[in-house]
């Protein structure tokens, strides 16, 4: 028996929920990995997983060896990462899946830098608000635009803090005004991204003092990002964003701020990858890539 193969079979049975799917990451047979959960059992005299036919369930000793098994194997592949890429340039496919917003809207800020920077490295970029399975989808990384993440058996690395900000097109302005004060939103025209709560309503937390309860008209629901910067850049209305994702219009005069002493809070950026890509180089450079950027970009 191949120990470290029976480690993984084990690992990826328990992460994909089933051994199919373990098979299918594996690119190996579902007999394939129960025989080797089976020869790891009568190895360790113990069983590790309780098995029916609508679910599985870690044993006591399953749980155990799980991080045991996690920690062995992740030391394993940093080493073999280490050894293979010392010395070496940055190279092959990034597979990244990203929110719409950094991998539509800010994208021309971020990836040709990357790709200046970086030429061995090809990209391939998935754009999707829904947080996907990185280890399912076999993707490297993923960037991801959220309140704080709870706690994550991935590895989470914070870029930037972004404040939420109510920004207009000049056109819209032009035609209903600029609101000075909080009590004026209630007579403007609104656009809201549909995946949004509270959408009859904002919480405005101003530099100094308490938060304020504004009741909101909404003219528009969207259901892209991509959609409601449209529709704002369109002159329809009002809209939400994060700063970063505004900074270059607000810079070039395209939209202007709303009422720039409130917020709607803040909203974290996050590079999130399988501990398994700890140490691969093009990762590496591809997180701190974006650290760097969003530490050198005005409006953190």
């Amino acid at each position: 028996m191949d120990k470290l193969q029976a480690m993984r079979a084990f690992r990826a049975v328990v992460e994909a929920n089933g051994f199919s799917a373990a098979a299918e990451r594996l690119d190996t047979t579902h007999s394939s990995v129960s025989r080797q959960i089976k020869q790891l059992e009568t190895e360790l005299g113990a069983r590790l997983i309780n098995r029916n036919t609508r679910n599985l369930t870690l044993t006591g000793t399953g749980e155990r060896c799980l991080a045991l098994f996690v920690e062995i194997l992740d030391r394993v592949d940093h080493a073999m990462y280490a050894i293979a890429e010392e010395g070496k340039q940055p190279s092959g496919i990034l597979r990244i899946s990203a929110p719409l917003a950094i991998g539509t809207l800010e994208l021309e800020n971020w990836l040709p830098a990357f790709q200046k920077r970086y030429p061995d490295v090809r990209i391939d970029l998935s754009c999707d608000d829904r947080f996907v399975d990185l280890i399912g989808n076999r993707f490297d990384v993923a960037l991801r635009i959220s309140e704080p993440l709870a706690d994550t058996s991935l590895v989470t690395r914070t870029l930037a803090v972004s404040d939420l900000v109510l920004v207009a097109a000049p056109a819209y302005i032009t035609r209903h005004g600029l609101p000075r004060r909080a009590s004026e939103l209630g007579r403007h025209r609104f656009l809201n991204y549909s995946t949004r709560n509270a959408a009859r309503e904002l919480t405005l937390v101003p530099a100094r003092g308490d938060s304020v309860r504004i009741a909101i008209n909404t003219w528009l629901k969207v259901d892209t990002i991509v959609a409601l910067h449209a529709a704002v850049m369109a002159g329809l209305g009002i809209a939400a964003f994060t700063l970063k994702t505004v900074e270059t219009d607000l810079a070039r005069g395209r939209l202007i701020r709303i009422l720039p002493s409130h917020t709607l809070g803040a909203r974290h950026y996050y590079a999130v990858y399988p501990h398994s890509r700890h140490l691969s180089l093009k990762v590496r450079a591809f997180v701190e890539h974006m650290a760097e950027h969003y530490r050198t970009s005005a409006g953190a």
